[in-house]
């Protein structure tokens, strides 16, 4: 009988691990030594009770939940800054960008968006550029949703420049719980709208100030997704800086 074979069925545990894959986000490496710690005393829970190795393996998952790093497609769109976190637009103001940057204490358009510890908490670039600088900043650990936690809490604070000339700053910020603050990225790096460049552990806020002239496209209360949310469209020639 003449004809094309018909290509085998492939292994239905490879496509399982493959659907698995696709649909369980990958973990962040700064979660793995937490991961770890859990794995280690849920097992050494179990030889004392099953019921606190019941508790110690949720744990451990609700940890990994915490650090994952979802993929993120950016929008196809130029001249626009992206949000740089998950969560929800606390706060829409004009404020002053952080002193150690050594910027002009001019005040700026700032959209601030706290996240909670259920939301992913990996940050991500707003925008295609270079970095020009970054600074620690050490501080308090207030809750992260009031308004003078920009001012008064931990923060690492970055400036960029945009291909197209424009000034981003973005800053993380330590709340209530978190006490780390992990940021990956370096003076001179070149970054792509969307990458992650850090997190932070365990509940914070993340500012956005944006370039003069620019137009402000979230409203507060709303809920953002990191590389993919357009928080606003920047000005069409880059304000000298």
């Amino acid at each position: 009988m003449s004809g094309t074979r018909p290509e085998p069925a492939g292994n239905p545990v490879a496509h399982a691990l493959q659907l698995a894959r696709e649909t369980l986000p990958p973990m962040h490496p700064a979660g793995r030594p937490f991961v770890a710690g859990g794995v280690a005393a849920t097992l050494l829970a179990r030889r004392f009770s099953k019921r606190l190795g019941v508790v110690g393996a949720l744990a451990t998952v609700a940890t990994a939940a915490f650090f994952r790093e979802p993929k993120r497609v950016p929008p196809p769109r130029d001249g626009v800054a992206l949000a740089s976190a998950d969560g929800i637009v606390s706060l829409i103001e004009e404020a002053v960008p952080p002193a150690e940057l050594g910027l002009p204490a001019e005040p700026r358009m700032r959209v601030s968006v706290f996240l909670s510890v259920f939301d992913v908490h990996v940050q991500r670039v707003p925008a295609n550029g270079v970095i020009e600088r970054v600074a620690y900043r050490p501080g308090k650990f207030l809750s992260a949703d009031l308004d003078k936690a920009s001012d008064d809490n931990e923060r690492n604070s970055v400036l960029m420049r945009t291909e197209d000339g424009h000034e981003l700053v973005v800053v993380q910020i330590a709340g209530l719980v978190a006490r780390r603050i992990l940021c990956e990225i370096r003076e001179g790096d070149k970054v792509g709208a969307g990458a992650t460049y850090g997190i932070i552990r365990f509940g914070s806020r993340v500012d956005l100030y944006l370039p003069p002239g620019s137009r402000v496209l979230v409203a507060k209360g709303q809920r953002t997704v990191g590389g993919e949310t357009v928080i606003a469209e920047l000005p069409a020639t880059p304000s000298e800086g």
